[in-house]
């Protein structure tokens, strides 16, 4: 299969991605402003948060990782577009991992600003980031992995692998809650919440018809797929809530999509029409993998497939992750009735 190449739509963003480097704040037309915030020891390396010009200050989508270099980056960046971190009037944030929600409460502490998200993603935030409940959340995660055939040595590790980027979040309530379909108020600006599940359960993408621009977060991304998995926090087939919401996105008639990694490009639907052919392709390769070792784990699933890296040099945390994105298209496939699944410890996938 031919694989789909998007248009960039900025070559100087695009060159730095590419070639390691952080790109610089852009004006990516009149009253917007693209502003890498930098992610340590990340591949990423940088969240891309957007500026979005108001009468009385700015409003930005997403906000970066609660560190100083993240904050002075972030200050720095709306330093270029001629704003202070205190003329931030609302936080407008996609999802509830740390590179996208971790400074929001930075920034309402600094500027007064209100944070928005979708209440699917609310409602995980205390197990998720309070000290007091988190304990729970690496319990069940731990259980969901034994049942996925982890090996016992590794368990404890890769159950608590997340803990290493807690404290890069400032646990803040949200002091709007925003549905599919609002509008989100902002003067000068026809913006519209779309409700995309998947990657997390609350994600939003944010729409301008007039402007012809989606601030697709990490729901379309130029060149990478976000990683649906399923974890002690999600839906039970979080892989049939993204495919759903993808389709529903690609149909959006814009010239231009903001991700919020990588960078910007053209071709929304093209795009779309991609990620759904390498989620196909890679139910199929997990679907081959189930004939040929009738009664596998997921955990040996996922080590037969073909990753970006040998499986042998992937690290713990994206070992897990590897893992949970597995076990979300297996889920896939049962629903399907394509695998079916003996329940246990481990469970069983079988043709």
């Amino acid at each position: 299969m031919t694989k789909f190449v998007v248009t960039p739509a900025s070559r100087a963003q695009r060159e730095a991605w590419t070639g390691g480097a952080i790109p610089d704040v852009e004006r990516v037309r009149p009253g917007l402003w693209s502003i890498p915030v930098p992610i340590p020891v990340n591949p990423l390396r940088y969240v891309l948060v957007y500026a979005l010009e108001l009468p009385d200050g700015v409003a930005i989508v997403d906000a970066g990782w609660d560190t100083d270099e993240a904050y002075e980056a972030l200050c720095a960046g709306l330093g270029v577009a001629g704003y202070a971190i205190t003329d931030v009037k609302g936080v407008l944030v996609t999802h509830i991992h740390p590179d996208h929600y971790g400074l929001a409460g930075r920034v309402r502490e600094a500027s007064g600003a209100w944070i928005a998200l979708h209440p699917a993603d609310a409602g995980l935030l205390r197990e998720r980031y309070d000290d007091e409940a988190i304990d729970g959340l690496v319990r069940r995660e731990r259980a969901l992995l034994e049942r996925c055939g982890v090996p016992a040595a590794t368990l404890d590790e890769l159950a608590g692998a997340s803990m290493m980027i807690r404290h890069m979040v400032t646990m803040a309530r949200p002091d709007r809650l925003v549905e599919d379909g609002d509008d989100l108020g902002l003067p000068g600006w026809d913006l519209r919440a779309i409700w995309t599940p998947g990657h997390s359960p609350g994600h939003l993408c944010f729409v301008s018809p007039e402007r012809r621009v989606l601030f697709s977060g990490d729901h379309v991304l130029a060149k990478i797929t976000p990683m649906v998995a399923v974890h002690p926090q999600s839906p039970p087939n979080p892989l049939a809530d993204y495919l759903d919401s993808l389709a529903a996105v690609g149909g959006l008639e814009v010239d231009e999509v903001l991700p919020a990694h990588e960078y910007r490009f053209l071709e929304l639907a093209g795009r779309v029409d991609s990620v759904l052919a390498h989620h196909e392709e890679r139910l199929a390769e997990i679907e081959r993998v189930v004939a040929g070792h009738d009664g596998v784990t997921c955990w040996d699933t996922a080590t037969r497939l073909t990753w970006s890296r040998p499986w042998e040099t992937i690290p713990p945390f994206m070992r897990r992750s590897a893992n949970n994105e597995t076990l979300a298209h297996l889920v896939w496939l049962e629903a399907k009735g394509r695998v079916r699944r003996t329940p246990g410890e481990p469970d069983l996938w079988h043709p």
